[in-house]
């Protein structure tokens, strides 16, 4: 059996796709049959132009083989990694010019495209197509472009999302909050819900303080972009914490230049480049508090960011500004965490006058329940017997 694998991100790239995609196909490759093959491709690192990864460009393990297209860096506005993703997709048809046939498809997509990508690629191929959906992008861009010159570019998406996932033969959604959406899109085809998980770097590991810096430490880790709205909570967050708290801040994105100049006046904030994950561990370990924050925006709503997971597993005491199925999810799973409006500096200081931070808080159930192994083991399975 052949099986092609697309994901715009994969190891040793930082993010969420990159983490998910890997731990897949780690997973899968348990599962072959003896003269099965997995041929993932993807790109070489670059989600984030100031963490400068290498990675080689053609790279086989036992019966997995990676190809990794060259794209150079972005500046990570939305014409930019439009540009990075037609190159990219110009180089997979090249790819599927010149090999075998494969026996099934697997494209997971939070972008949309690479998901149209893999509809593509299955039919061209007449096999069967399993997609991982990971965001709804035209709804997202509904609320990013609502006064933009370029909303008249969402029907066109919402085209494309729909030809995509009548295409599939599977669909799993990572966020239940999806499914209304896309049921009301295709009904008939089989949906499952492999949600993101906890990465097995994170399990077992002390995540003890051992920095005696007289301040309560709160991170934030993870993309710095419009989703996230930090421009929008971070100074306010500053001036209502005051010194007593130390709130630091790792990673990149779109928005960082405008946050970094919107935090100078602030002693209290620190900026710090992305890390890799051994790097985080430590920020982690260093930390009181965890902080998430999603921008108020209506398609915010339905979904789950991953990053809950990997702060869940640290045991120590969160702080998210979420709404929907996101807050619903940690009343439900994360004990030990504190909830607030998104965007809203007075909904943070009521909540926050009210909470006991304690540490460290027993996320047992959490940790079995959500182990990335075990739900991507799940999936696999699923895959395979497509």
């Amino acid at each position: 059996m052949r099986i092609l694998v697309l994901s715009f991100y994969y190891e040793p790239d930082l993010c969420a796709g990159s983490f998910r995609t890997t731990a897949f196909v780690n997973e899968l490759q348990k599962q072959l049959s003896p003269g099965d093959v997995v041929e993932v491709i993807t790109t070489m690192p670059n989600r984030y132009k100031s963490f400068s990864q290498s990675a080689p460009q053609n790279e086989q393990n036992g019966n997995v083989h990676i190809t990794r297209i060259p794209l150079g860096t972005h500046k990570s506005g939305f014409m930019d990694q439009s540009k990075l993703f037609v190159k990219y997709a110009y180089a997979v048809w090249k790819e599927l010019q010149k090999r075998q046939r494969y026996d099934k498809v697997f494209a997971t997509s939070s972008r949309l495209m690479t998901a149209f990508l893999g509809a593509l690629a299955a039919k061209h191929q007449k096999v069967p197509l399993y997609l991982d959906i990971r965001d709804i992008f035209p709804d997202t861009l509904q609320s990013l472009f609502a006064k933009s010159k370029l909303r008249f570019a969402v029907p066109v998406f919402q085209w494309i999302e729909k030809y995509t996932v009548n295409a599939a033969n599977h669909i799993n959604l990572v966020s239940r909050g999806f499914e209304r959406y896309f049921t009301a899109i295709n009904g008939t085809v089989p949906y499952s819900f492999y949600s993101n998980g906890i990465d097995d770097i994170f399990m077992n590991v002390d995540f003890t303080k051992t920095e005696a810096t007289g301040k309560t430490v709160l991170t934030y880790a993870g993309n710095i972009g419009e989703g996230q709205g930090l421009e929008k909570i971070i100074p306010r967050l500053a001036g209502a914490l005051g010194e007593e708290y130390e709130i630091r801040i790792i990673g990149d994105g779109g928005r960082k230049e405008r946050l970094s100049e919107k935090v100078r006046e602030y002693e209290n904030v620190k900026m710090f480049p992305p890390v890799d994950r051994e790097t985080l561990l430590e920020h982690y370990r260093q930390s009181d508090i965890l902080f998430l924050h999603l921008n108020d925006y209506e398609a915010f709503k339905k979904v789950l960011p991953s990053k809950l997971f990997e702060y869940a597993v640290t045991n120590k005491y969160i702080i998210a500004g979420v709404n929907g199925y996101a807050k619903d999810f940690v009343k439900e799973w994360i004990a030990g965490a504190m909830l607030f409006t998104p965007c809203d500096i007075d909904s943070f200081k009521s909540a926050f006058d009210e909470t006991a931070v304690q540490a460290p808080i027993d996320r047992t159930e959490f940790k079995h329940r959500f182990s990335r192994a075990h739900i991507m083991e799940q999936m696999a399975k699923e895959v395979y017997e497509l």
